[in-house]
């Protein structure tokens, strides 16, 4: 059997130390270097070839923002970050997988030895995904831009005029999805309906992610709220580490978010905000699942379908991981699989075609 063939990059030894040996520790994998900083990490990715890197933030000599930024535009591979949770590296782990890591791993700030062991099954399933994750090269454009700038919309900005306030998107992402995401909001008016999202991520992350999109975004992107009303011109996040569903209150769509229980191992997941949809939102749901790991939402997702939602999947050249979209598609719930670049636009004509028959 071949073996995965990771180089580790972190600046601490004992850090190392514990991430080769939790490596070693599969049968499908060998951990084939470790370096203490970036400019060793390079000579050793030449040298070595390795099919996956580990990869820190706060290094000497060159911070790990900045080796990533540079290692997707020359060499592109899959990184796997490893990152302190805290405010600062909430915000930076964003911009890493704007650049193109694949995925990331809470770094414990006290206790490293326990916590990384804690953490070995979550780490080698994430080195595992990204091993077979599609990896593209990151244009110049990209690594250079204004983090502050809205990027320019790839459909026209249509004004959507009187949609019925009862329309109402669900979203559903996992590996991959923090970029898809962003991909398919930045295009779209101010006035659009009301969308809901569940992207896998832990506490402590989605706050940064949802402030991220809000400063990108036409509407605006916020954390879900328990007991708040959804509105038109919103998009809301499911908060890392709890679930997030739709329910109604008279004629209003209003916010659960509560403590339940992991379900198809996420927490939040795709299936119970889904789930909701069918139940709440039928004929006047649009559903849109996008890359991601596993089948979490797929049979929801039907349930929206049977419902009379209308459901965009995300096509298999697009995704960075073609798990999640492929049970969407594998149990019928996709009325149309389109690249990602296409989604945004594809929703836009969809909703201005069910306005027009509203109007009449």
């Amino acid at each position: 059997m071949k073996k995965i063939r990771i180089v580790v990059v972190d600046d601490s030894a004992l850090v190392r130390s514990l991430l080769a040996g939790i490596i070693n520790r599969q049968p499908d994998m060998e951990c084939v270097g470790a370096a203490h900083d970036p400019l060793i990490a390079r000579e050793m990715i030449r040298e070595l070839n390795p099919d996956v890197i580990t990869l820190d933030i706060e290094m000497p000599r060159m911070d790990g923002i900045d080796f990533l930024g540079r290692l997707m535009r020359l060499r592109p591979m899959p990184v796997v970050m490893i990152s302190t949770l805290t405010e600062r590296g909430a915000e930076v782990t964003m911009k890493a997988l704007e650049l193109g890591a694949v995925d990331f791993v809470s770094k414990p700030r006290m206790g490293v030895a326990d916590g990384l062991n804690e953490l070995s099954t979550q780490i080698v399933e994430k080195i595992r995904i990204a091993a077979n994750a599609h990896i593209r090269r990151l244009g110049p454009q990209v690594a250079a831009a204004n983090p502050d700038k809205a990027p320019e919309a790839r459909v026209p900005v249509t004004l959507l005029g009187r949609v019925s306030t009862e329309k109402l998107v669900f979203i559903g992402a996992s590996t991959g999805g923090t970029e898809a995401i962003k991909e398919v909001l930045t295009p779209l008016p101010a006035d659009f309906p009301a969308i809901v999202i569940t992207q896998h991520m832990p506490p402590g992350f989605t706050t940064s992610f949802a402030a991220r999109l809000n400063s990108l975004c036409r509407i605006a992107v916020r954390e879900a709220v328990n007991g708040e009303r959804i509105l038109p011109g919103h998009a809301y996040l499911a908060p890392g580490g709890k679930q997030f569903r739709v329910d109604r209150s008279g004629a209003n769509y209003v916010a659960v978010v509560e403590d339940g229980e992991p379900v198809n191992r996420h927490k939040p997941s795709v299936e119970v905000l889904f789930r909701s949809g069918a139940k709440v939102a039928g004929r006047n749901a649009f559903g849109i699942m996008l890359t991601g790991m596993g089948n979490d939402g797929a049979k929801a997702m039907r349930e929206m379908k049977d419902a009379g939602s209308y459901n965009f999947v995300q096509d298999e050249a697009s995704c960075v991981v073609f798990g999640m979209p492929k049970e969407a598609i594998a149990h019928g719930a996709a009325d149309e699989v389109l690249p990602l670049k296409d989604i945004a636009g594809a929703l836009i004509a969809k909703l201005n075609a069910s306005a027009d028959r509203f109007r009449v």
